[in-house]
């Protein structure tokens, strides 16, 4: 049967179900990103004395072919600067400069990587890239926006995944099905917040809805990021440029369909656990007559609290919440875990908590509660520590609910079923599900994480080197990093992007192999110098003629003028930190507890808390993405907000400060030897001659001006330690001059 030359649009579902394949194209099934990745043969080239590894001959090859030759090797002060914020995210320090100029040896470049790779800060720096793109956030979103205590624990995952150089097949393995691999591992089960980082509105009470809503999002954002595909567009209706179906949408929704979240993951081993729950039951059969007698008193209270709350479903999820478990459906097992996350003690977010019910107690009954806490307090001795608890996904009925084709998307206008399926024009079976042994699970996310890590799979591979390409040049090879559909970028190097991605999973799957390659590249060395003839044959430098300038995020912005201040607090891990918010923005209104130590304050921007309705001002103004979806690629804008901000901020100033006073304990009073420093701390190098003098005239004019501030009584800005005898008009000039170096485009810039 042929129906080829019928629109996809109009071919009937029962042809689709008899044989999927034939509903393709030739045009469709040509694409280039669903052909098997196949070894190509490096180019040859004129100027072989440039290529250092394969990469330089494919990229020499384009730039021969247009006319074009490749850019002067940037200096090595240049290079170290460029690479250190590459692993780190940091700027190198000048003993660090000094070693690597000193450095004569031919090894000397790859040592450099090595040394970054090895760095614990290269994990920090790179799991960055990855919280974009798993739309991390430490908050529910929506109107609500309630904090989600647990969340941080998937950004250490990931933290760790990087400096252990995790391989990228089991990455993408435990973040989709951890839980049914792995399930006493850890980080395994952490890593399944993946997809517990859907934004969800907490009070809609249409839980259907609800469901459908975190579907999508769990479908669309596991889809973009390890397939590369905007699968979003059928949702409603085929797709209306890509080989994708209506059908695949819900054939790849089907893996998750029995999917629920885990708010309560105990992150310790089965040993720790089993003694954890010893030593809580002698503490509770030593407290049970004072806890029974609470609970007296609390139970009305708890009963109206919930029953308030219960009471605002629809009568159907009322039902199954009463219905006793072995008569639930699958779907309604499904909307009870849906409303006993927010109800039951074991979640991270409950209703009728202790200080719920006390705040209704009056009277004798309120003063006896507060007598029984007390001598509860009495045995706080017996009782465990709190267990580290992780949240992440799980599976919830005894069985995965039916999975329908919806008409234009819509939760409650079901079609077809549908079983879960991989893309059918790459594979038309339904996916084979094998229930995973000793795992109270369906195994369909196992199938799905298998389908993905599969080395066959024509898109895993080459849409994860293409990231690690753009996170190094700006761009990808394919400039649309999560869509390698018919109208995202074709590549511009479509030989050097399979060859890439074949040696990324012939080495293992290993991420710091792969920046070994690109880094250790003549490519990666170029320097930014501009090439009249070149900018007019490729204005966007999509070949490569020299490195793009690009400018650093807004964390690397604060790192580095934390690190170059000498208030960078290094520490690992842990809960998120809170710093001061500028002036004008509420903290209790926004949820945003400040941290009370300074030092835990000057913590990573990494470690900083993530809430989807309050980003952090100074990230946000240099274009932190939204946190309610993935961001493959982080718009790069110039506005007069980020200048302001790096300016008139009063944290900018206490950088500065601190810059200043890290100045006069190396270089003293002298002048030259301040302004040597200075430049060797914020930008690597010491000034030319020129410069010294500009500085030397500013500090001349600018004494005057701070001279004239000082006797009319108006406050410095100085040195924190400073000297009694030291200068104050000197010292807060130096400020000032500080202050001008962290605005400076070759701070906030890579060459």
């Amino acid at each position: 049967m042929t129906v080829a030359l019928l629109p996809p649009a109009f071919i009937p579902l029962s042809v689709l179900a008899d044989g999927p394949m034939e509903t393709f194209t030739p045009q469709e099934r040509s694409h280039w990103a669903f052909q098997k990745v196949t070894p190509p043969k490096p180019p040859k080239v004129v100027q072989t004395d440039w290529v250092e590894n394969p990469i330089d001959a494919f990229i020499l090859a384009e730039l021969e072919a247009k006319g074009l030759k490749p850019a002067p090797p940037a200096d090595k002060v240049t290079w170290l600067r460029r690479a250190s914020f590459d692993l780190t995210g940091l700027p190198p320090s000048p003993e660090e400069v000094s070693s690597f100029l000193s450095d004569e040896s031919p090894k000397a470049f790859d040592w450099v990587v090595d040394r970054l790779l090895a760095s614990p800060r290269y994990g920090e720096r790179w799991a960055r890239h990855w919280l974009d793109l798993a739309r991390y956030a430490e908050s529910e979103g929506f109107k609500a926006d309630e904090i989600r205590p647990n969340a941080w624990r998937y950004r250490d995952y990931v933290i760790k995944a990087f400096n252990a150089d995790k391989p990228y097949d089991r990455f993408v393995k435990e973040q989709i099905a951890g839980d049914e691999l792995w399930p006493h591992d850890p980080d395994a089960r952490v890593a399944t917040a993946f997809n517990r980082h859907y934004p969800d509105e907490s009070n809609a009470r249409n839980l259907m809805q609800r469901r459908q809503e975190i579907l999508n999002d769990i479908t669309d954002t596991s889809t973009a990021v390890f397939l590369g595909l905007t699968v979003a567009c059928a949702r409603c209706h085929d797709h209306k440029y890509d080989p994708i179906r209506q059908s695949d949408y819900y054939r790849l929704q089907g893996f998750f369909a029995n999917s629920g979240a885990a708010d309560d993951i105990p992150l310790v081993s089965e040993k720790e656990l089993k003694r954890y729950r010893e030593q809580l039951a002698r503490w509770a059969e030593q407290t049970r007559a004072i806890r029974d007698e609470m609970n007296a008193l609390a139970e009305p209270h708890r009963r109206a609290i919930i029953k308030d709350y219960v009471d605002k479903y629809p009568q159907e999820i009322q039902d199954a919440l009463h219905k006793p478990p072995p008569e639930r459906s699958p779907i309604e097992w499904q909307m009870v875990h849906k409303a006993k996350q927010y109800l039951e003690p074991a979640s991270y977010q409950f209703l009728a908590t202790d200080s719920a019910v006390e705040a209704r107690l009056k009277g004798d009954p309120k003063q006896r509660w507060q007598e029984l806490k007390d001598e509860l307090k009495q045995f706080a001795s017996l009782k465990p520590p709190d267990l580290p608890i992780g949240t992440g996904i799980t599976d919830v009925a005894p069985a995965p609910p039916e999975t329908h084709v919806l008409r234009r998307g819509v939760y409650d206008a079901p079609k077809e079923e549908v079983e879960p399926g991989f893309l059918q024009i790459l594979d038309p079976k339904p996916a084979r599900i094998v229930h995973p042994k000793g795992v109270d699970s369906s195994g369909r996310r196992t199938a799905l994480a298998n389908i993905l890590a599969d080395p066959s799979n024509p898109l895993t591979a080459r849409v994860i080197v293409n990231r690690i390409w753009q996170y190094h040049f700006g761009r990808g090879l394919v400039g649309t990093p999560s869509d390698f559909g018919l109208k995202g970028d074709r590549p511009t190097h479509p030989a050097l992007l399979d060859w890439l991605a074949l040696e990324f999973v012939k080495n293992g799957w290993s991420i710091k192999n792969m920046h070994r390659l690109i880094m250790t590249s003549n490519t990666y060395r170029q320097s930014s110098l501009y090439d009249e003839r070149a900018a007019k044959t490729d204005p966007d430098d999509k070949l490569l003629w020299r490195f793009p300038r690009q400018r650093l995020e807004g964390e690397e912005i604060r790192d580095g003028a934390l690190q170059i201040s000498g208030l960078l607090n290094l520490k690992m891990g842990g809960p998120s930190v809170r710093p001061e918010l500028p002036p004008g923005m509420n903290p209790a209104y926004s949820g945003w507890n400040l941290t009370p130590e300074e030092s835990e304050r000057n913590r990573r921007s990494i470690y900083i808390f993530v809430k989807r309705n309050l980003r952090y001002p100074i990230f946000e103004s240099f274009d932190m993405p939204d946190t309610h979806e993935s961001c493959p690629r982080r718009n790069v804008t110039t506005t007069p907000l980020q200048a302001l901000n790096l300016l008139n901020s009063e944290l900018t100033l206490q950088w500065a400060e601190g810059f200043a006073s890290r100045v006069i304990k190396s270089a003293g009073c002298d002048l030259d030897k301040q302004i040597d420093t200075a430049f060797r701390l914020a930008i690597s190098r010491p000034p030319d001659e020129a410069e010294k003098m500009t500085v030397k005239s500013f500090f001349a004019r600018h004494q005057e001006i701070v001279a004239e501030r000082d006797s009319a009584g108006k406050p410095l800005a100085l040195p924190p330690d400073l000297p009694e005898n030291a200068d104050k008009v000197e010292a807060a000039t130096l400020v000032d001059f500080c202050h001008m170096l962290i605005n400076a485009n070759e701070f906030v810039y890579r060459n």
